[in-house]
């Protein structure tokens, strides 16, 4: 039977979109299925006292090279974001809402290769109305999903349950109870991927 990984992520990561464009072929290569996990980093991070790469500066500089690199070697399109970090309470919510609709993974398109290919404003309401449109979804299906309670509240339950299993970044994958953080363990998730 194939394994399953969680894959814990938040929009806002640009190493969370380069391990969603490479999913695909782990998948393929295993078997395995993906079951999508959209939590608030921000709330991650303040929970586990975590803070990101660019408050280093020279960390800063060295991450953006190297994302570079990363996308170069699989083929990634990737733009850095000059509204980076980007408050993804209502992207993240709506994925929340939308992670059982055929479209869902139309909808994870848009919103990540409009972060790192098109370098958007994915928390600007404008932009996403337009980008949505663009997309043919319904504008204010959106944001009526954003701005559902229960979507608040399922956002709100798996950012808790994230750091409760030891999440501290994005992206975080599961196999089972085992736990890898960073676009740049997918080899490891392979592995326990193939194991299962």
């Amino acid at each position: 039977m194939p394994g399953t990984v969680e894959f814990f992520y938040d929009f806002t990561s640009p190493t969370a979109y380069l391990a969603w464009k490479r999913l695909p072929d782990v998948l393929e290569r295993t078997g395995g299925q993906v079951r999508y996990r959209p939590m608030f980093l921000g709330g991650v991070m303040q929970a586990t006292g975590n803070r990101p790469p660019g408050t280093v500066a020279a960390k800063g500089k060295w991450m953006g090279d190297d994302l570079r690199r990363w996308a170069k070697r699989f083929g990634a399109p990737f733009e850095t974001n000059p509204h980076f970090p980007m408050m993804t309470l209502m992207v993240q919510r709506v994925a929340h809402g939308w992670i059982d609709r055929p479209d869902f993974e139309a909808y994870l398109a848009t919103i990540f290769n409009a972060a790192w290919c098109d370098s958007q404003n994915i928390a600007d309401a404008g932009v996403l109305t337009e980008l949505l449109t663009r997309a043919g979804f319904d504008p204010g299906v959106f944001f009526e999903a954003a701005n559902d309670p229960v979507n608040k509240e399922k956002l709100k339950a798996t950012t808790e349950e994230a750091v409760a299993r030891g999440v501290f970044g994005a992206p975080t994958f599961f196999v089972g109870d085992e736990m890898h953080f960073g676009q740049d363990r997918l080899d490891w998730v392979e592995e326990a991927l193939m194991r299962t």
